[in-house]
Order: structure tokens, then sequence, then C-alpha cells
């Protein structure tokens, strides 16, 4: 079944930028483009559902986007959100994702990779960590070398984490990036100098703050990718 790029389009406001960037992946993936206006009926043959998305319509609720349907939303099609007022500064190719190396999820980072490769660009692997909570009980600092070597176990999870797709993505240029934040407050400074920002999330789980918080203040584009 042919593959296409679907741009779904609010008829009652302006998309521009979410049907340019769909034509221009589109393009880089050498995959047809359908443009509708509504949310589509038939994702059976999509590669990907782009929308233009208004921050102020990012609901804190179940779904991030009221505008999109439960049918789309679980029909396992990524789906990339095009802020109508952001997208204009993004300059970047560059791909940022969020990974956590405990759990990855292995379409977002699928996705990721092969993002990053049809750009040329480097992909920037993000992932987010905290302390031990027991750290908190501490009565003193915490010993640097306790701390390093939290880092260190950190770092090394998120290197398994990627290295099936680093070793079938060699070309891809990749930037580990352990940082001790949260992931919404990480991943909203990455998305500054990226092209594209990519997350996963699980089935039938509700859109989190890590979610919403990209849709509402991400400076590029947010690819939410389900597992």
């Amino acid at each position: 079944m042919e593959q296409v790029i679907i741009a779904s389009i609010d008829p009652s406001a302006l998309s521009r930028n979410a049907v340019d960037w769909a034509a221009h992946e589109a393009r880089l993936r050498g995959l047809p483009l359908r443009v509708v206006p509504g949310p589509p009926h038939d994702v059976s043959d999509a590669k990907m559902i782009v929308c233009g998305l208004r921050p102020e319509d990012v609901a804190d609720s179940r779904t991030a986007c009221p505008s999109l349907p439960a049918d789309v939303e679980a029909a396992g099609r990524p789906l990339v959100f095009v802020q109508e007022d952001l997208y204009g500064g993004c300059r970047s190719e560059g791909v940022a994702l969020g990974v956590d190396a405990r759990d990855p999820a292995a379409a977002a980072i699928d996705f990721a990779f092969e993002s990053a490769r049809i750009r040329g660009s480097r992909l920037h692997a993000v992932h987010a960590w905290s302390l031990p909570a027991d750290a908190a009980e501490l009565p003193f600092a915490i010993p640097e070398k306790d701390r390093a070597a939290w880092e260190d176990q950190e770092v090394q999870q998120l290197t398994d984490a990627l290295r099936p797709w680093r070793e079938k993505h060699p070309e891809v240029p990749v930037l580990e990036d352990v940082v001790l934040f949260a992931p919404a407050q990480a991943l909203l400074h990455c998305s500054a100098g990226a092209a594209l920002v990519v997350v996963g999330r699980r089935p039938d789980a509700e859109w989190g703050c890590v979610v919403r918080s990209l849709l509402r203040e991400a400076t590029c584009p947010v690819a939410v990718v389900p597992s």
C-alpha cells in the first residue's frame, strides 16, 4: 500500500506552516502528500499525520489536541504538530529526541534516527534524570563521587538504549546528552535549536505534562510517536 504524508487542515484557521512542513517532509522522504480539510477519515496508508496547532488549543486533559478525533490518535501513526505562530522561526535541520533510557520507546527512537538521516543532520538524544529519592535524606551535601557515579550509570543506560540504532544508522551523528533536569525543561531547551523534537507515547496513555508543555512552548514542530 502506498504510504502518504497527511496534512490535516483546520478549515477555520490558517494552516500554511503545517502544509509547508508536510510538503518539505514528503519531498525528503520521497512520499506523496495528501492535504485534507479537517481531521482525516482514512489514515490506513499514512506514514505520518501533520496537524497545525495553536498553543492555546492544547488542553490540560486526556487529549493534547481537542480537535483531533480519538480514532486518529489511536491509529498508531506518528502525529506531528506544527505550531502556527512558532514554526517560522525554526531554521535548523537538527533533530532532538527525548529518551527514557530506563524504558526506551523504540518507535520514537526509530522515527528520530530516520528523520535525522533524511536531513543529513545530527540527532540530539536527551535523557533527563533525577537524583535517587534517598539522596534528599542525606544530612549533608551529596558527595561529588556519588553524584558522578550516578551520572555515569545514566550515561551508560542511554548508550545501551541507543546502540541498536547507532549500529543501524552509522551515518547519523549522535549527541548523547544526560541532563539533571525535568524532562519537559530539558526538551524545551533543546527545541530552541532543532527542526523537530520527537517524543514517544505509550498506547492508550494520557498525554502527559511533557507533551503538553512541548506543544505549548516548543519553538519547532513536535512529533508524538506511539509505541
